[in-house]
């Protein structure tokens, strides 16, 4: 049972999801001047995203972010930053907008719930 599909119907209504572009990090290249330089793989989305709950807000500020924040869910198996794995650095592209995935709060077969900070361009 697809419950952000059942939750989602009713959300659009009042928020209508938006289309963006997922970045999922793939690792980086090495520029001749010896700098890294991150490489991403593109994946379309549709976002609904919401202000952060207060829930959200607690494990925010539990690890200091700050800045323009969100809570985003779509579609999709996505991670934040995960050391083991080699794997973080996701950005989410919303137009010009580039938010930067902070924090996985919801990771589900289908579907992940995120917090992403607005970084500037």
């Amino acid at each position: 049972m697809n419950l952000r599909g059942i939750a989602n119907r009713a959300t659009r209504a009042i928020n209508p999801n938006v289309a963006a572009v997922f970045k999922v990090y793939s690792g980086h290249t090495t520029l001749p001047g010896g700098k890294r330089e991150p490489s991403y793989t593109d994946v379309p989305v549709t976002v609904q995203l919401q202000e952060l709950s207060s829930t959200d807000l607690r494990q925010v500020d539990a690890v200091n972010i700050q800045g323009i924040l969100r809570t985003a869910y779509l579609n999709g198996n996505f991670s934040g930053i995960n050391r083991p794995e080699q794997k973080g650095g996701d950005i989410l592209m919303l137009g010009e907008q580039k938010w930067l995935v902070v924090k996985v709060v919801e990771l589900w077969p289908d579907w992940v719930k995120v917090i992403v900070n607005q970084q500037v361009t």
